[in-house]
């Protein structure tokens, strides 16, 4: 069956050229410029693969382990670096799963698994997170859907686009609850490392043997033009299919993404990196808590890790809030919550500098919260 477009990126295609002059909502770090690796370049760099091997460059493979917490449990070749998160989750999906498998997800959360699962035939069993509990995912609720012909558990943590928080006991829950039927279980884990107010969460290739981590520099360090992603997966011949689609697809990496991705996740400059992130992230975070208490019409629970987060808003649905935000003299840009199956909410959040004009775009947003 043909791949549809879901909500998220249908509405991102209707709004590319609206050409806000506000953004309310970035997901991802404020972008580093190329300038701040050119000393780390090297000149002479042929721009062919890396001719090293097909799973990615060595060193960031290893760097990808270390930032993971997963030295001496997982190495190199437990690795394939990819073009970004969504391609590390299709490969997995594309080659573990067949007709008639089943799929348990969480909702709300990233979209990608509903529309491969519509294509590819496969059952796919939603449990719904309770924003009344700040966005918990029923553990109870999760184990009861799984039944034996689940083949994966799909999950994000930190959650998108909630921000919600996994502990570590949450997830040794889950992989008992995936162990029980054989099922893989995957978590994106694309926010991870910005977490406020708990650790991060340990990495579920090393808490499961079936556990798949998938991750990218897009998110936590602003590199989203690069398209460097990765899995990581204990099981051998999981990774091999997906460098074997991959094959088929994207083949190989491409070398200039590889080379900035692997200086970047260098320790000094990740720690550098991280912490630049959580600090616009904590001050963005705190004008966006102010302006929420100061607006009847919005409520939220505050992400526990992450950049975005979902508010609540009364009297008009997320999307129609969105469109006419976009429209002059508003001029400013947030995501519907409908993008995740939440018409009654928008998706806020704390990424970016000052190139998001942040504080102007929730002035805007609550200018026309007080009209409409």
């Amino acid at each position: 069956m043909k791949v549809t477009i879901h909500k998220l990126f249908e509405y991102l295609l209707e709004t590319t050229t609206a050409a806000p002059e506000a953004v309310l909502g970035l997901s991802l770090a404020r972008p580093p410029l190329l300038g701040e690796f050119l000393a780390d370049l090297d000149p002479g760099l042929p721009l062919d693969w890396n001719g090293v091997s097909f799973r990615g460059l060595p060193a960031l493979r290893a760097h990808v382990i270390a930032r993971a917490g997963l030295t001496g449990v997982c190495d190199a070749e437990d690795v394939l670096i990819t073009a970004g998160t969504a391609e590390a989750n299709y490969l997995v999906m594309r080659q573990l799963l067949r007709p008639g498998d089943e799929v348990v997800t969480e909702s709300p959360g990233w979209p990608q698994v509903g529309v491969m699962c519509r294509a590819m035939g496969i059952g796919l069993h939603e449990v719904a997170r309770d924003e009344n509990r700040d966005w918990a995912l029923d553990l109870d609720a999760l184990e009861a859907a799984v039944g034996p012909r689940t083949r994966l558990i799909f999950l994000t943590n930190p959650n998108n686009p909630t921000g919600a928080l996994l502990t570590g006991a949450e997830l040794l829950r889950v992989c008992a609850i995936a162990d029980r039927v054989g099922a893989y279980l995957l978590v994106d884990e694309v926010y991870a490392g910005l977490e406020w107010g708990a650790p991060r969460a340990p990495s579920i290739a090393g808490l499961y043997h079936r556990g798949i981590t998938t991750g990218s520099v897009s998110k936590a360090l602003g590199l989203q033009g690069l398209r460097t992603g990765w899995l990581i997966c204990r099981d051998r011949d999981l990774v091999m299919d997906a460098v074997i689609l991959r094959e088929n697809s994207s083949e190989i990496m491409n070398i200039m993404g590889e080379v900035i991705a692997e200086v970047a996740m260098r320790e000094h400059r990740y720690v550098a990196g991280i912490e630049r992130a959580r600090a616009d992230g904590a001050a963005n975070l705190a004008v966006l808590q102010a302006f929420i208490a100061g607006q009847p019409r919005l409520s939220w629970v505050p992400p526990a890790a992450g950049l975005i987060g979902l508010a609540r808003v009364e009297g008009i649905e997320g999307e129609a809030l969105a469109r006419r935000l976009l429209e002059p003299p508003y001029r400013t840009f947030l995501l519907p919550g409908s993008a995740y199956g939440c018409p009654s909410h928008i998706r806020l959040g704390v990424g970016g500098g000052a190139e998001v004009r942040l504080g102007e775009g929730l002035a805007r947003l609550g200018a026309l919260l007080a009209v409409e």
